[in-house]
């Protein structure tokens, strides 16, 4: 049978064995953790080289797009500016002769109107100046 000691010698030499194997399972399973994770980091590293020349790739597409986008707008700019001095000139050319042909018909007009009670006597076709009513002349 065994003494007193030596059963504390037994118990604690068990437990440092359970504790050990407990020790030894715990590193197997982090080493198996530490091994896909490197696996994981591997493979999104072959991947993202790829991704990376590919966006570059499309980083430059949409700047030439925008450059050509640039290079539209500073003409449709000049078109603005062209088509607005041209309306200038046209307005100047047609405008003023077009207004005094306008109002050179409506003067016509109303020479060739023979309407009673516009202000024009009926024998000299003139117009005459119509007296104004008592009270509403100038203060």
């Amino acid at each position: 049978m065994l003494t007193g000691g030596q059963l504390a010698g037994l118990i604690v030499a068990v437990f440092w064995a359970v504790l050990v194997a407990f020790v030894a399972l715990t590193l197997l399973r982090l080493a198996r953790l530490l091994g896909e994770a490197s696996k994981l980091v591997r493979d999104l590293g072959d991947q993202a080289a790829p991704l990376l020349d590919d966006m570059t790739t499309t980083v430059k597409r949409a700047n030439e797009q925008l450059g050509r986008t640039d290079v539209i707008t500073k003409q449709v700019a000049g078109v603005t500016q062209n088509v607005s001095a041209v309306t200038t000139v046209m307005t100047s050319v047609v405008g003023g002769p077009l207004v005094k042909a306008a109002a050179f018909s409506y003067g016509v007009r109303k020479a060739l109107s023979g309407r009673d009670g516009d202000g024009r006597s009926a024998e000299s076709g003139r117009p005459q100046l119509q007296a104004r009513s008592a009270g509403k002349g100038r203060k």
